[in-house]
């Protein structure tokens, strides 16, 4: 009778370490699979498009360099320019710039305008409306 109490004893160690190494590799299976999950879900910090100019107070051949660099690349043949306000104007003046004296098969594609409410600045009480638009050039 002892020997059967042995038999059961060892058998009972031998399941309990098989379920002990069992349950060491699922707990590093999902220890790595968290690991994964949160390479996964981790994003790069956001990188500016280089199909779109945003149009500002610089000079406009600032922006058509920008323009004709980018379209240099290769990677794009089509290309935003945006501009609101009294920037509108240089944004014009960028398009026509690039698409008559230096790279002569780009066409204006597509122009849209609207409106978007700035908020008030200091000392008024209400927002105000400027003025967007955005060309869209690209390439024959």
């Amino acid at each position: 009778m002892t020997e059967e109490t042995t038999r059961k004893t060892e058998t009972k160690k031998a399941d309990q370490s098989t379920s002990k190494q069992t349950t060491g590799i699922s707990e590093k299976y999902s220890a790595e699979k968290a690991a994964d999950e949160t390479k996964i879900t981790t994003k790069k910090p956001l990188e500016k498009k280089p199909d779109v100019v945003f149009i500002g107070n610089k000079p406009p051949m600032s922006y058509v360099m920008a323009v004709i660099t980018a379209l240099s690349s290769g990677a794009i043949n089509e290309i935003t320019l945006k501009a609101r306000g009294r920037a509108i104007t240089t944004a014009v003046d960028v398009a026509e710039i690039t698409s008559n004296r230096f790279i002569k098969d780009l066409k204006v594609t597509a122009v849209g305008i609207g409106t978007e409410e700035m908020p008030a600045r200091e000392g008024d009480n209400r927002s105000r409306n400027v003025s967007i638009i955005e060309i869209k050039l690209a390439k024959k």
